[in-house]
């Protein structure tokens, strides 16, 4: 593993992340770059399956970094996060060690006298052989430099919010039986969410901020054709210029690019070369995820079929794909 390695510009930024099968634009190529020499840690805010893990994935990549994840949800404590001590093992060797610690205790007149000395010998049961290392821990006292992915902050509750920014201050974290253990290498941080709460102004102002949303048409057809190569070009269009379209409908939830490539896979696992009415309604629950939206577009493309050929009596929400040539 490379430990020196770094970004060295924004196009070079650009150039690693895509050998990672990444396709970053100018603003990510850019923000990106900056995190990493400005020693910040990134925030990526958007809608769910635009890809903001997968840039933290990329990063790692690039890099030639481990990556270590935490992933948020409600109720994460600090012991979740951190560590814990393991009970278990430390009651196993105590049992083991019994002769050990009756030797240590032979001779004691009172309890005070015996709880000194087993006080005496605490490094041995608490040490970092039965400390219990989560993503956090984990990240700080790695050997080498590491990307530590923070994902869905917006999960989790205000109190870890202000622990985490705590920790994200100064890399360093205190264990009363050890003593504070700090970083031996400040790790990349990249924090993502996906809106559903809004987040604390002090965690954004220690962060470089990155909003990532839905793709231009080209933008999704370039992901498109590096994630399914086996998909006929045409087809591809054809299959993102309708995934647009239904992004502009009013439904519960868009299909977002993960949806569209699972959906660009499955037309290829079906030998599907062209997008017709039939095709749309049987596969349409790969992209939409909701009965209600389901019901909505199912409803639509009805009206479409009744008259395919002329365009002027379709809903302006969804046109219909171009027939592959």
């Amino acid at each position: 593993m490379n430990a020196t390695r770094a970004f060295q510009s924004i196009e070079t930024t650009k150039d690693d992340l895509s050998e990672q099968q990444y396709i970053a634009g100018d603003e990510i190529s850019t923000t990106v770059y900056l995190a990493q020499q400005l020693g910040k840690p990134l925030l990526t805010e958007g809608p769910a399956g635009v890809g903001k893990t997968e840039l933290a994935k990329a990063i790692a990549g690039s890099l030639d970094r481990p990556l270590i994840r935490l992933q948020c949800y409600e109720g994460l404590d600090e012991t979740k996060a951190l560590y814990e001590w393991e009970y278990a093992k430390q009651l196993l060797y105590t049992q083991l060690l019994r002769d050990q610690l009756q030797e240590t205790l032979a001779g004691t007149k009172s309890l005070a006298e015996a709880a000194d000395r087993l006080t005496d010998e605490e490094d041995v049961f608490f040490s970092m052989r039965f400390l219990l290392q989560r993503p956090l821990l984990r990240a700080i006292l790695s050997d080498g430099p590491v990307v530590l992915l923070i994902d869905e902050i917006d999960r989790a509750d205000a109190e870890f919010e202000a622990f985490l920014l705590e920790v994200l201050s100064d890399f360093q974290v205190s264990v009363p039986e050890l003593g504070t253990l700090a970083a031996k290498h400040v790790p990349i941080v990249v924090l993502t969410s996906n809106n559903t709460r809004e987040l604390s102004e002090a965690l954004k102002r220690r962060c470089l901020y990155l909003f990532i949303g839905y793709p231009s048409l080209e933008q999704e057809l370039n992901v498109v054709r590096l994630k399914v190569p086996d998909l006929a070009p045409q087809l591809a269009r054809q299959a993102v210029e309708l995934v647009q379209s239904l992004r502009q409908m009013d439904l519960r939830k868009l299909p977002s690019i993960s949806e569209t490539l699972d959906w660009a896979q499955a037309l290829v696992t079906l030998n599907i070369d062209n997008l017709d009415q039939k095709t749309l309604e049987t596969t349409l629950s790969v992209l939409l995820k909701h009965e209600t939206d389901l019901r909505k577009v199912q409803r639509q493309l009805s009206r479409m079929g009744r008259d395919d050929e002329d365009e002027t009596d379709w809903d302006d929400e969804l046109r219909p794909p171009r027939r592959a040539q």
